[in-house]
């Protein structure tokens, strides 16, 4: 297996967590509520992923547990910014916090016990003809699996749906929404609760998956880099699957520098997802300066109902 090949792996690996996350960021923003809170989502995903899986040893039962447990959150997020017209920013912070807190208490008591076994992988030995194509896709997990599935339904939804026109119309003015009889506030508090849903199976995805042993402060800041996913893939979810491999491959290239021999300190090495996550962003900003960002327009303006006209 070349170079080439196995980066590729990596990449899928690494950037499956990345993926999750910049699509339930995604669906969130696309109803013009801001997401801040990811990095805190998916560490509340990776421990109650860790201490369910633990206990039960039954994937689908810790599947369901870091839904729930990440749903509540969402919720809560939503009542503050929806209901009470709380500031967005703040509150996405102070999920972050609060996830980032709760789950170092959570994870004491389970910090560095390896998972008791892997998740399931699909096997597709009908690919066995095609080396390449047999690397990258014949020995998948189904948690990637259901993120490509994902990707699929989210863009079908988004673009190819009335509710999905409604959720954009939502996003980009919530008012002649309103006035058009769809009911702005049930549509925000669905996609806040279900995109805060998939955001912790990120951090599920990334401690079954990736890294299957809890330590606090796992995700290293990947939930930031989701949320500058977001606006690389410009809300979309197809541009999503793309960016989410790229900085997979990133995030994997240090690892591989260091197994040809390079002097370089591997603490360099680490920094060069986040180095070029604001390259990035610098070189769109600059480029796109003199047009649309392609962002919900009321993405962050809350909507309050008696001053729509």
């Amino acid at each position: 297996m070349d170079v080439f090949t196995q980066l590729l792996i990596a990449a899928i690996s690494s950037g499956t967590p990345l993926l999750f996350a910049t699509l339930g960021g995604i669906l969130i923003e696309r109803s013009g509520i801001i997401q801040l809170g990811a990095e805190g989502l998916m560490l509340m995903g990776a421990v109650t992923a860790c201490l369910t899986y633990l206990n039960t040893e039954s994937l689908i039962i810790t599947l369901l547990a870091v839904i729930a447990v990440c749903a509540a959150i969402g919720l809560l997020h939503a009542f503050m910014t929806v209901s009470l017209h709380a500031n967005q920013i703040v509150s996405g912070l102070a999920i972050t916090m609060f996830g980032s807190g709760l789950s170092a208490y959570l994870g004491k008591g389970v910090s560095g016990t390896p998972l008791p076994m892997a998740v399931p992988k699909v096997e597709l030995p009908w690919l066995e003809g095609i080396p390449v194509v047999m690397a990258l896709f014949g020995r998948l997990d189904v948690l990637t699996w259901f993120s490509f599935a994902l990707v699929i339904a989210l863009h079908m939804y988004i673009h190819h749906t009335s509710w999905g026109l409604h959720m954009r119309a939502i996003g980009d003015n919530p008012s002649t929404a309103d006035v058009m009889g769809i009911r702005v506030q049930a549509f925000r508090y669905g996609c806040v609760i279900i995109g805060s849903a998939l955001i912790g199976l990120a951090g599920a995805d990334l401690l079954l998956v990736y890294s299957p042993t809890w330590i606090e402060g796992m995700t290293s800041g990947r939930g930031w880099i989701a949320v500058a996913l977001i606006i690389f893939a410009r809300w979309n979810p197809v541009r999503a699957l793309f960016c989410a491999y790229f900085f997979g491959a990133l995030d994997t290239l240090g690892f591989r520098i260091q197994l040809i021999g390079s002097h370089i300190p591997p603490y360099f090495l680490k920094m060069i997802p986040y180095i070029v996550t604001i390259l990035v962003l610098m070189v769109l900003g600059y480029r796109n300066r003199n047009k649309p960002s392609g962002s919900p327009e009321a993405l962050g303006a809350p909507y309050i109902r008696e001053q729509r006209f």
